[in-house]
């Protein structure tokens, strides 16, 4: 289950790499639009404001996200599926994924599928966070391995297997037949309020273990996992978290 509250807690550094991936798409007057994993829907508001002509559709697994989604009465259509699974009934103009396909082991496999789908001038385009060797990534694993957790949570927080580098994922491009426009940043985020790190955590990473986790047991992770975290990403002099956050984007057209 998602906390839409919570994840849009840093909504605007959330929707910063959704808007740059946006911006190096070169599509003028697309058609059929869809928005893989679309969370609260933040990122699918922006395509349908690039191209208010198009038919813009935001899919995500989860209801409470899409409930969220729903809940901006934008206009969107919005619909509740895995990405895995859903297929377009006819050609789309443009594939659009911002973080999501992290959630997905084997989504190489998938970017033939999705390119097949386009239309003669179509674009798919997705961002991943390629944090993984952060130190709050580094240290979630290791608590999820610790004896005290391992029994209930070991294996839990392994999606840093899922990841490829850039240059993986511009040769699976290449080799499904498209044009790969690939690059990857790293934003420094300069977030307030207090424990800023663990709370973006909470949004997102944090997720599939505290849905494992209740009560007194939840309460003891954040306690413990938060200390480590708050001594890894000290807050400096003006009273501002720095975090690092590194991202891999792409665009492949066909060839």
């Amino acid at each position: 289950m998602w906390d839409p509250q919570t994840y849009l807690t840093y909504a605007d550094e959330r929707t910063r790499p959704a808007r740059d991936l946006l911006a190096a798409v070169d599509l003028a007057d697309p058609e059929r639009v869809v928005d893989l994993g679309c969370g609260t829907g933040t990122s699918t508001r922006l395509l349908a404001a690039r191209w208010p002509g198009a038919d813009v559709l935001g899919t995500d697994s989860s209801s409470e996200m899409i409930e969220a989604a729903r809940a901006e009465q934008d206009g969107i259509r919005y619909e509740v599926v895995g990405a895995a699974e859903w297929q377009p009934e006819g050609p789309v103009d443009l594939w659009f994924s911002n973080a999501m396909l992290q959630w997905l082991p084997g989504h190489l496999d998938l970017l033939p599928r999705w390119l097949g789908t386009l239309s003669r001038t179509g674009r798919l385009a997705f961002q991943v966070p390629a944090n993984f060797d952060a130190p709050h990534h580094v240290l979630l694993r290791e608590f999820c391995a610790a004896p005290a957790w391992r029994d209930r949570l070991h294996g839990i927080s392994e999606r840093h297997e899922a990841i490829h580098t850039p240059v993986g994922y511009a040769d699976a491009l290449a080799a499904a037949g498209a044009r790969p426009d690939v690059w990857e940043t790293t934003y420094l985020h300069r977030l307030e309020g207090p424990d800023p790190v663990l709370t973006w955590t909470m949004g997102t990473a944090l997720r599939p273990v505290l849905n494992k986790l209740d009560g007194a047991e939840r309460e003891a992770f954040l306690a413990e996992y938060g200390e480590a975290v708050r001594a890894a990403y000290p807050v400096g002099r003006d009273g501002v978290t720095t975090f690092p956050f590194r991202r891999i984007f792409a665009v492949g057209a066909p060839a």
